[in-house]
């Protein structure tokens, strides 16, 4: 008997501390967030911020790829009149605004 208490005694001493142990996933976490969380929660942020600042006479895209200009802006429901071309106006959804269109962008479009 004397022999087996010999060994758990020996295998409860070669533990490790249990901070240490942690230390990998601790560190594989913060890499995590640090690589892919926190640059996602920035696009966000910043596409968030876009979407509020939208006014009328801006040229966007939606999600789906549509090119219009905006002709109204509606902020009680949250919504927004574009005209895609000539008479052609849709109500959208502020969300399915996709990003907005730069003069820029304009100035390379070929006519």
């Amino acid at each position: 008997m004397t022999s087996i208490g010999f060994i758990f005694a020996q295998a409860s001493g070669q533990q490790g501390g249990g901070f240490m142990a942690f230390m990998p996933m601790i560190v594989i976490l913060l890499i995590a967030y640090l690589l892919i969380l926190r640059p996602q929660m920035k696009r966000q942020k910043d596409h968030q911020k876009m979407l509020s600042d939208i006014q009328k006479g801006e040229k966007i895209v939606t999600t789906g790829g549509i090119h219009c200009e905006v002709t109204k802006v509606n902020e009680k429901n949250n919504t927004l009149t574009v005209r895609i071309t000539g008479d052609l106006k849709v109500v959208i959804d502020r969300n399915a605004v996709g990003r907005k269109l730069s003069t820029d962008v304009e100035a390379v479009k070929p006519k």
